[in-house]
Parts: C-alpha cells; structure tokens; sequence
C-alpha cells in the first residue's frame, strides 16, 4: 500500500494455529489442512484438487482414513478455518462480493494517508506581498520590490523601502544595496502549477512558518499510534465490525472538520484525529476477506487489493485536488466517504475467528453455514460440530500457551535479541525510505499532480513481481536487493540534472522501497517464536511508526538542498538492504515456536546460501496423494503458505500491527 497498503495478524492466524508447543496435546492441523493421527503426528494432507471435502486422516493404512464426517470418538480429528473454508467454499460467491466490497475501504485508507499532501501544497514561486505595488503587474512588482538569490527571486525578503517614494521617482528597477527586511503583509502565490489556494498559502506557511505541514505530518502519525492501540483495544473487546465502523466515523468527522479550522494548532489537532484512522479504517476490512478466503486464494485478494484498488485510489487523487482547486472542499470530498462504513454490518460478517477467541462458536459456525449456502455447497452437520470442538480445545491451549511470555523475552537470549533489534532498525529503515519517497514527489522538479500518480502507479508492478518471485528466490536476499537498489537509484537521481531524468530514478527508487515494504511485512512475523509473535511484530511495527513520524523532516530538507532527502534516503535503503543479509532465510525452513526455537532459528545458516539453488521435491512427489509426509511438531507451513503471507502485504502489519493487544494473541489460532 502505499503507505498503503500493506499482517501480523493474519500472519498469526496462517501460522500460530498450526504451532503447538512441543508436547502439546490437541494440535490444530495446517493452513493446508493438516490432520492429527493417533499417534499425536501432524501428518500433511494429502494434495490435490482443493474442492475435494473430504480430509484425510492418518491411520494405520491408507484404506483406514476417514472424513471428519465419519470420525467418531476420542480420535475425533482437529479441524481449524483453513480445513473447512475448501467445503464452504475458498472463493466463491461470497468472498467474491467481500473482495469486491474491499474497493471503498481502499479508497478511504489512500485519501486519509495522502491527503495533507494535497491540502499543504506551496507553489515554489511566491513572494512579499507589497500593498503599494498592487497596481503593477507581477513582473514590475517583482523588479522593485524582491531581491535576487542565484538568479532567483528571494521568497522571504522585500527591500525595506518607502515604495510611494518610489513610484513617485519613476523607478521601474530596485537598486540591490537597498536595505532588506522579512515579509510584512505576507505573500503571493503564482498559482500557474497549482491551480489552487491551499491551507498553508491561505495561512502563509512559509520561510519561518515552512516546517508547520512538517509537523503537521509528524503529528498525523503520532494519531496513527495512538488510534492503532484504541481501535485495537475496540476490535478485541466489541468486535472487528463495530472498530472498523468507529474508526472510519473518526476519521470522517475529523477530515470534514479540517475544512472549518483557522490555525495551525486546530489543523494539527484535526490531522491527529484523521490519523486515528490511518490504515484501521482499511484494515478492519482486509483482515475480516482474508479470513473468509482459502490459503490458495490469499496471495490474489490480499494483492490484487492493495495493487488494482489502494494503488487506483492514490492515482487519482492529485487529480481530485487538481479539479476540485479548493483545499476546504477538498477535505470534505475526500472525507465524507467514510460515512459509506455504518453501511458494514449489512453486508460484511463478523471476523468467525474473533467469535470463536470470544468462546461465541454458534455464532462463527451460523456465518460460515451462510457462506456455505450462499456459495452453493453442502456440509454436514457432524463437521461443523468437530470444528467447533477443534476451536474450543485450540483456544484453551492458547490462553495457557501464551500468557506467561511478553515482548520482553525478545531481549533475553542473545541471538534471539540480535535478531530482534536487526528486524527493528531494518523495519524503521523501509518506513522511512518509504515514506521519504511518498512525500518527496514535490521536490523532484516535474508537475506534482503527474509524478504523483506515476509514482503511485508503481505499486501494481511491484506488487506482481513480489508474488511470482518471493517464493522462489527468499527472502533475505530480496529484501537486500531490492532495498540496495532503491539506495542506488536514490543516489543516482542527486547527480542528474533535475527534471525527467532525477525523478525517473526517484520513481524507480520508490519502485524497490514497494518491493522492499512487502518483504519487511512478513519477514518479522516468520522470523519471531509463536509464543511472542504478535507482540513482537507490534513492538516493531510502533518503532516504524517512529521512522515515520521522521520521515516528513527528511523531507523538509528539501528546503535547504533538493538532493538531501534523496541522499539520505539511498543510503538509508542500502544500510538497511545489507543489514538485511544478517537475517536468517526462513523459505523452507520450519519457522520458530517457542524462545528455544527462535534462539536456534539459523544457526547454521551461510549467508551465501539461495533458496532458488536448493533441492527441491518434485511437484509430482509432493502431490502425490500415495504419499504423506510426517511433520515436526513445530512445523510451520513455509512454501506453501509463503505465498498466502506475501498476500498479506501492506495493510495487516503496517497501520495496525499496533492494535494487537494482549487478547488478540489468543485469538490468532483460531
């Protein structure tokens, strides 16, 4: 997403339930649909078609298997969401309209995250404002009035003259070794590229006061993470719906608002409120389809989501503020869309998962019996009844699995540690760079509106690249590459002449920090043990909210030389890409559960080492429903959910990651 777009949660929810502790009883079976055998085995389900109903089941022999409609007993199977969405349907009907109902929500998060760009805008040109000069036309005005600066016309200096006296001479030149003094009846603005007066030319947010949208900004995320923790704290304890619902209501009254304020200081408390619902107002949503979609289809809705309608939202809302030309208006246009989410609870279930960690089963099993018929298949009704006591068994083991362990236990071993403080400067730095890069379009010398939405555009292709190559090539070193390479772009766009050229590297810069933003999503929550997982993955994700609340200052310095926030954020995308390289690969490798896991994850590991280069099983073997594999305990679906986890770019783990409260660690099981 952007600075959409774009998972702890889910990534929780596609992991934890299949994560026992050693010696657990009762374990859940996989993404993939994984069963429990007598013996306590997790056996890998069998491939195949994917609307097969039937789950098979480890027994003495092949002819032994049952479905969980037959099991019968103490050797009922365990069944999670991702063993009975392939009977109620992974795509159909009904997740086809959620995916489609995913494009207001889109739109919401891309206006909330860009707007201020939009409202802040100062033309490069403007000048003192001189009352006497008024009849003169700008050229004359400028001639008598401002002193030059490298050819150019100062923005913050006027000669400190008596200008009657001076129209009264006849002079049509000012004499340079005129006294010079600050602006004293503010400035004027050409608004030849922007065609539109904005909250800082109406206010005069210039030369002394130029920082203010800075702060604005900063301020903005401040409200981000404090909106992340209420909304969070509003999703576990009354539901996903009516969160997503509170969010989107602040975000409309504070964004309407911002058109009625008359000081900095009302601008900035309304950006805070607005930021209440930066990314929650989307991820609610996208959190809620990815429940109701099967593993097979995750990659596609989560990234097709963030690529076709967050990227088609932020494409065109230069050209919103281009037509709309008023700032005021612009800010109710923008908002008042938001009003669409008391629409939700009519057409939007319930998070099923958040019911079940709430001990509401009924509840889950009467929306997923709704999917079902709307989706046109049947299941009986002795599954239903297996799911729902699978459910009640995983929630008891996570309550008592996870609540004795904090983020603190992090910092407690000393690889663990260095891992976790590697994925948290690594993290601040992609949210840095990538914000440096959304904000620094106005600094690249082309008209905003068009870089903009060029820009943004690159989104979608980066977005198709990370799903075809994520899984074949790892992790750590895409993560590498692609961050090393928006540095090297970054660098290269400061040593060519500014216009077309600078920002077409910038833009291929912003084009790797995508790739580099996806990656970052999920490396953390593959990386860090089950038990402290979605603390973790919070705890890090606040700390790039702090990169964030920076980034508007890198900016800034834009003001001071145009190549400063390009240089700063290449080098910042290279010190980040190669710490990358000390982070161990997890694609193929079964992912850390407890803290003795996560302390070994790696060990081992040469960094030279290439997940495309390694072994593979043939598909044909790996399909082959002769054969089943028997898991570790703690394995944790690598290849074949890496794909559904990269779906889960942007929105989960970005805004939201914060709003992962302690209860919601008991949820993601289920």
């Amino acid at each position: 997403m952007e600075g959409q777009a774009k998972q702890a949660y889910f990534v929780n929810e596609a992991y934890n339930h299949e994560e026992q502790p050693h010696g657990a009883g009762g374990g859940g079976g996989g993404g993939g649909g994984g069963a429990i055998a007598a013996d306590n085995q997790p056996r890998r389900r069998s491939g195949g078609n994917t609307k097969e109903l039937q789950l098979h089941l480890s027994a003495s022999s092949k002819n032994d298997k049952k479905s969980p409609d037959q099991a019968d007993g103490p050797t009922a199977p365990t069944i999670d969401f991702d063993d009975i969405l392939p009977m109620i349907g992974e795509f159909g009907r009904s997740q086809k309209i959620l995916f489609l109902l995913m494009i207001p929500f889109s739109f919401f998060v891309a206006f909330v995250y860009f707007s201020q760009i939009f409202l802040t805008l100062v033309p490069e040109q403007h000048w003192c404002h001189v009352p006497e000069l008024d009849a003169l036309d700008v050229e004359a005005r400028l001639a008598l009035s401002i002193p030059m600066v490298k050819g150019e016309y100062n923005n913050c200096y006027m000669y400190d003259v008596n200008y009657t006296e001076v129209l009264a001479q006849g002079r049509v030149m000012a004499d340079p070794k005129w006294p010079q003094t600050k602006c004293r009846h503010g400035w004027s603005y050409n608004f030849t590229e922007i065609p539109y007066s904005t909250v800082a030319t109406e206010q005069n947010w210039v030369c002394d006061d130029a920082a203010l949208p800075t702060y604005a900004q900063s301020i903005f995320f401040l409200g981000a993470i404090v909106g992340g923790l209420l909304f969070g704290w509003v999703a576990d304890r009354f539901g996903r719906i009516p969160a997503l619902i509170s969010c989107n209501m602040m975000g409309l009254v504070a964004g309407v608002a911002t058109a009625f304020v008359n000081n900095f200081w009302q601008f900035a408390t309304m950006r805070f409120f607005v930021g209440f619902a930066f990314d929650n107002c989307f991820t609610m949503m996208y959190i809620l389809v990815l429940e109701y979609v099967g593993p097979k289809y995750r990659t596609f809705v989560a990234n097709m989501s963030i690529a076709i309608f967050f990227t088609g939202a932020a494409c065109i809302l230069p050209w919103i503020a281009y037509y709309v030309a008023d700032w005021k208006l612009l800010t109710i246009v923008t908002s008042a869309p938001l009003l669409l989410a008391v629409l939700t609870p009519f057409v939007v279930p319930e998070s099923a998962r958040w019911l079940v960690s709430q001990g509401q089963v009924d509840k889950a099993i009467g929306i997923l019996k709704k999917l079902q018929k709307r989706n046109g298949r049947q299941v009986a009704q002795q599954t239903y009844q297996h799911f729902g006591d699978s459910c009640k068994r995983m929630r008891d083991q996570e309550q008592a699995q996870n609540a004795s362990y904090s983020v603190l236990d992090l910092f407690k071993s000393p690889r663990l540690r260095r891992t976790t403080l590697l994925l948290i400067v690594i993290w601040m730095a992609i949210s840095l760079v990538f914000d440096g890069h959304v904000r620094n379009v106005g600094s690249l010398g082309l008209d905003i509106f068009f870089t903009f939405t060029v820009a943004s555009f690159t989104e979608l292709p980066a977005d198709t690249l990370l799903t075809v190559t994520l899984d074949r090539f790892g992790r750590r070193w895409l993560a590498c590459g692609s961050m090393v390479a928006s540095g090297i772009f970054s660098l290269l766009a400061t040593v060519v002449p500014v216009g077309v050229y600078s920002a077409a590297l910038a833009i291929m810069g912003r084009f790797f920090v995508n790739i580099s933003y996806n990656i970052g999503l999920q490396y953390a929550a593959e990386i860090l043990p089950t038990v402290v997982r979605a603390q973790g993955v919070a705890f890090i994700h606040i700390m790039g909210y702090v990169a964030s609340i920076i980034a508007p200052f890198v900016v800034y310095l834009a003001n001071i030389s145009p190549a400063l926030p390009l240089i700063i954020l290449g080098l910042l995308g290279i010190f980040g890409g190669l710490l990358a390289l000390l982070l161990p690969e997890t694609l193929h490798h079964d992912l850390p559960q407890t803290l003795n896991d996560g302390e070994e994850f790696g060990r081992g590991q040469s960094i030279w080492d290439f997940p495309c280069l390694a072994k593979q099983l043939d598909e044909d073997e790996k399909c082959n429903t002769d054969v089943e594999e028997v898991r570790a305990q703690a394995f944790v679906r690598g290849t074949q959910t890496g794909a559904s986890l990269n779906a889960s770019t942007r929105g989960e783990l970005r805004s939201s990651i914060l709003r992962r409260s302690v209860q919601s660690r008991n949820s993601t099981k289920l």
